[in-house]
């Protein structure tokens, strides 16, 4: 049985094939405008980049990746992007993308540390990022040449680029406690600090560079000196016992102090960047004008013990210089030691005195003659003598000063350095005297002083034994008879002996024959005529005449 194909119905409509437009879907509007909007911020970002620049650090310690800021005056300038190695693995590159506004930071002499917690001289600083984290600070120079590859500090610049103030050089032996960041004082007040300090290129002394905070910056003068102020100053004098300190903190991590010398001086403001000297103590930096250091040796013949370089060498109670060293020789002849001690000494600080000696001096190699300087004054007896400066601890100083009768030294005016006489002190002095003293009491022959004085106090002896039985009792009668002797003149003289009524009646007489005398020379004295006449007789005297009776008494 064959399937059969129905017939197709004429009813149904045949299909109409139509082509449709393209039309966009609004469901391609978010990426797009999502591709726009991130188009915009490439642009935008490419727009508001700035450079890029490279810091090297010793250390990354605190810093991140795409986290850690670049701030100037606590406002972000940049990011850090990148950290890694150096090649030769000695530090570490820091990339740094800055803002289009930081262009300028991309430019010589600025400057990039670490900001971190530190605890200094200058106080704490960084404590905002215990919590923050730490961060690149900046400080920007003037310059406008471009850089990008930079080394990072280490520490904070003490000083910030246009802070108000000058900077000024002290010149140092040593720098003995100060460091950077230590306090600078005028009158006890902190107006600067030290910004850094390097060796010199001899490598015979130090450098500091010191900023003083203005308007503050006008007090330093070109006169004006420097000192150590570190540690406490103490000093024994007429007045007592001074203790001197600027402040608590020089005392344990130490500072400088500066003032005006007293009295006439130049007050004209110091410029930027001068030069000064930085004197140990207040009372080496108040002292006259040093002017320029000579040298000079002294020999002496005796024990220096107590003599210590840095000791004082005075001239007429000025300090005029140090001692600067102490050396022993020997003499084969005498087979004697004696120690020659060489000091700095600084004519200057005489004053008029100094000026007056050198116009005589004269010059020689373009300064005063040191030599004929000193010639007339050791003609005059000027010597050197170690002095005792200190009972308590035996220390010694050198004294240039007149000896009274000091014997002739020879003195050669054109030696180099010049060799100053010399003569013992006064405490040696007294201990030759006392030696002398000594010697002479070893050659008293005591022994045959004892001798002697023995026999003589055996005789002596012998003598009161023969007193005692011999002289004594003929001595006792004469005394018994001396006594009898005394008892009866004692009864001669008594009040009822008839001695003593004959002596009485006597003394009578001699009063009345003495009252008859001065009678008689009183009328001598009126009547000297009667020496040749005699005196004539007495008158007879007149009888008395009854006064008249009153009227009206009754007889």
């Amino acid at each position: 049985m064959t399937e059969q194909t129905p017939p197709p119905r004429e009813d149904l409509p045949e299909p109409v094939v139509r082509r449709r437009r393209f039309s966009l879907s609004l469901i391609w509007l978010v990426p797009v405008l999502a591709a726009l909007v991130g188009l915009s911020l490439v642009v935008h970002a490419w727009l508001q980049a700035g450079p890029e620049i490279t810091i090297t650090f010793q250390t990354a310690e605190g810093l991140e990746a795409g986290k850690t800021p670049v701030k100037y005056k606590n406002v972000v300038i940049g990011k850090v992007t990148n950290l890694e190695l150096s090649e030769d693995r000695r530090r570490v590159r820091v990339t740094v993308a800055l803002n289009k506004s930081a262009e300028s930071f991309a430019t010589r002499g600025t400057r990039y540390w670490v900001v971190r917690p530190r605890i200094g001289l200058g106080g704490v600083s960084g404590v905002d990022t215990l919590l923050s984290g730490a961060f690149i600070g900046a400080d920007v120079g003037d310059s406008r040449e471009e850089k990008y590859d930079f080394k990072g500090l280490e520490t904070p610049p003490a000083v910030l680029h246009g802070e108000p103030g000058k900077s000024f050089v002290l010149h140092t032996d040593d720098l003995g406690s100060l460091d950077t960041g230590s306090p600078v004082y005028y009158r006890r007040i902190q107006v600067g600090r030290v910004v850094s300090y390097a060796l010199d290129r001899d490598g015979k002394g130090v450098s500091l560079h010191i900023f003083i905070d203005g308007p503050n910056d006008r007090f330093v003068t070109r006169s004006t000196r420097f000192w150590n102020a570190s540690g406490v100053d103490v000093s024994l004098g007429a007045n007592g016992l001074k203790l001197n300190t600027q402040s608590l903190a020089t005392v344990i991590a130490g500072g400088v102090a500066f003032e005006e010398p007293r009295g006439p001086h130049d007050a004209t403001p110091a410029p930027e960047d001068a030069d000064f000297t930085l004197f140990k103590d207040e009372t080496t930096a108040m002292a006259p004008p040093d002017g320029p250091p000579r040298y000079i040796r002294m020999r002496f013949n005796q024990s220096l013990r107590g003599l210590t370089v840095d000791a004082p060498v005075e001239f007429l109670g000025v300090n005029i210089g140090s001692v600067v060293s102490i050396n022993m020789d020997y003499e084969a002849k005498d087979e004697h030691f004696p120690v020659t001690v060489g000091a700095v000494i600084y004519p200057q600080r005489l004053g008029r005195a100094y000026d007056k000696l050198a116009a005589q001096a004269g010059t020689r190699e373009g300064r005063v003659d040191l030599g004929r300087m000193f010639g007339p004054l050791v003609a005059h007896g000027l010597r050197a003598q170690a002095r005792t400066g200190n009972l308590l601890t035996g220390q010694l100083y050198i004294a240039l000063d007149f000896v009274p009768k000091a014997p002739k030294a020879a003195f050669d005016v054109h030696a180099t350095p010049v060799d100053v006489p010399t003569a013992p002190g006064s405490f040696d002095k007294l201990q030759e005297q006392l030696a002398d003293i000594v010697t002479k009491v070893q050659k008293i022959p005591f022994d045959s002083i004892g001798r002697n004085l023995d026999a003589t106090l055996g005789q002596l002896d012998r003598t009161l034994e023969q007193v005692n039985a011999g002289v004594l009792p003929e001595l006792r009668g004469t005394l018994k008879g001396a006594q009898r002797t005394l008892g009866n003149a004692d009864h001669a003289l008594s009040a009822d002996s008839p001695l003593q009524q004959n002596l009485g009646s006597t003394l009578q007489e001699l009063q009345r024959m003495a009252r008859s005398l001065r009678a008689l020379t009183d009328y001598l004295g009126v009547h000297p005529e009667a020496l040749i006449r005699g005196r004539p007789d007495d008158a007879p005297p007149a009888r008395e005449t009854p006064p008249p009776a009153r009227q009206g008494s009754k007889p």
